[in-house]
């Protein structure tokens, strides 16, 4: 009886405890950026900066990228564009847009004969590149005109800043997951970010959707490694390994397409998931040797396996006593103040980004089934992650189509 009252506490507990940390750090982050003292780049500082576009199977989402890029308030920039041997017309769409915009905006094509991965691509793209200071995007990504003017102004204020990352913003909303998604981008990975950032100087990982590095910092640790499921996850940490600090500009705003198919969703967060586990295994040192600050984000993503694991085993139960007892206990309270956090952390989240993310009222009328989606999606992800692990370790990375909702 004590293990089931001491599971299910924890069970629904860790949720909670999360929720307040991350709403607390958020507010003082909101703080600490309204007071900070920001420094403006002119067109006689800014520094030449290299985007690089890796793409697969991506003929329905360049050309709009690509003119988003084209619309960019920044000056001193170059475009390379990178194709991991696909097999639809990306390359050859490739070629068309930098015909295209041949006196407006410099553009690299570079084909890659075999497909071997986005850091493969990536690691290509950086060989081709001239710039001194790098920004990787998706080739769905569609950035805000300012948005590698915030980019780098963040990233040139600290020497010791290796990457700076953006904000993603779900742009496709027509469906019930894409809006749900598009909850959890602005209520849950923006207020992480910002309450990492905060409370522990660092943060879990950059997003591949729109990143910044120094170039002098990718050369330090290799540039990116092939042989992961999450090439953004692992550099992250292989900066944090050569002292180099990471930093989130929610300022920098970057509009994305998300999975509007359950199958693709799981896929991706697998992947995610994945990522964090090698993450855990390649950086183990790091409970002893790291700053405090990015040993409590190891230590979390532990906690996070763990959890996963402690409420299979309670779904499990209360299934066997549901069918066999035809009895169902669960703690009110707790779940009440759950919700009750839940409807906070998605207010702040909801005023934070009303403006950039353009969001309407509405959106919060889908907190409650937001809650019992994005913790069952992170136990399933969870949960098929550790199996995938222990059963291929190894498994390198490649890309496939993916699920983009288009």
């Amino acid at each position: 009886m004590w293990f089931n009252n001491l599971n299910t506490g924890f069970v629904v507990g860790y949720p909670i405890f999360v929720s307040i940390i991350w709403i607390t750090g958020c507010l003082f982050s909101g703080l600490l950026r309204r007071h900070q003292v920001r420094p403006s780049l002119k067109l006689t500082t800014e520094p030449f900066v290299s985007i690089l576009v890796p793409a697969h199977n991506e003929s329905d989402t360049l050309r709009s990228a690509v003119q988003s890029l084209a619309e960019l308030e920044y000056e001193k920039y170059e475009v390379v564009l990178i194709d991991d041997c696909s097999s639809d017309d990306t390359l050859a769409i490739m070629h068309d847009l930098k015909m295209q915009w041949a006196d407006e905006l410099p553009i690299t094509v570079v084909g890659l004969p075999v497909n071997q991965g986005k850091a493969n691509a990536l690691n290509q793209g950086l060989k081709a590149a001239k710039g001194d200071y790098l920004v990787g995007i998706d080739a769905d990504s569609l950035l805000a005109p300012d948005a590698v003017t915030q980019l780098i102004t963040t990233l040139t204020m600290q020497p010791d800043y290796g990457a700076v990352t953006g904000k993603p913003v779900v742009r496709n909303r027509s469906s019930l997951l894409g809006r749900l998604q598009l909850l959890e981008y602005v209520g849950v990975i923006d207020i992480i970010k910002k309450a990492q950032a905060y409370l522990t100087g660092s943060i879990t990982t950059v997003s591949g959707v729109i990143v910044a590095f120094r170039r002098s910092a990718l050369e330090d640790v290799g540039g990116w490694n092939p042989a992961v499921m999450t090439e953004d996850i692992d550099i992250t940490w292989r900066l944090y390994r050569h002292n180099w600090r990471v930093a989130y500009e929610p300022r920098a705003v970057c509009w994305i397409l998300v999975p509007e198919r359950f199958r693709g969703l799981i896929k991706q967060r697998q992947r995610w998931s994945r990522g964090g586990l090698e993450v855990l295994f390649t950086n183990w040192r790091g409970f002893y040797r790291n700053p405090w600050g990015q040993r409590f984000l190891l230590l979390e993503t532990v906690i996070s396996n763990i959890w996963a694991l402690m409420t299979a085993l309670s779904v499990l139960t209360y299934t066997i006593k549901l069918i066999f007892l035809h009895g169902l206990s669960l703690d009110g309270n707790l779940l009440l103040i759950l919700l009750i956090l839940s409807f906070v952390q998605f207010t702040l989240g909801f005023l934070a980004s009303q403006v950039t993310a353009k969001l309407a009222g509405p959106e919060l009328l889908l907190v409650p089934i937001y809650v019992l989606y994005y913790w069952m999606i992170n136990l399933i992800s969870c949960l098929a992650a550790i199996s995938s692990y222990i059963i291929d370790p190894k498994r390198r990375g490649t890309w496939r189509s993916p699920d983009r909702g288009i």
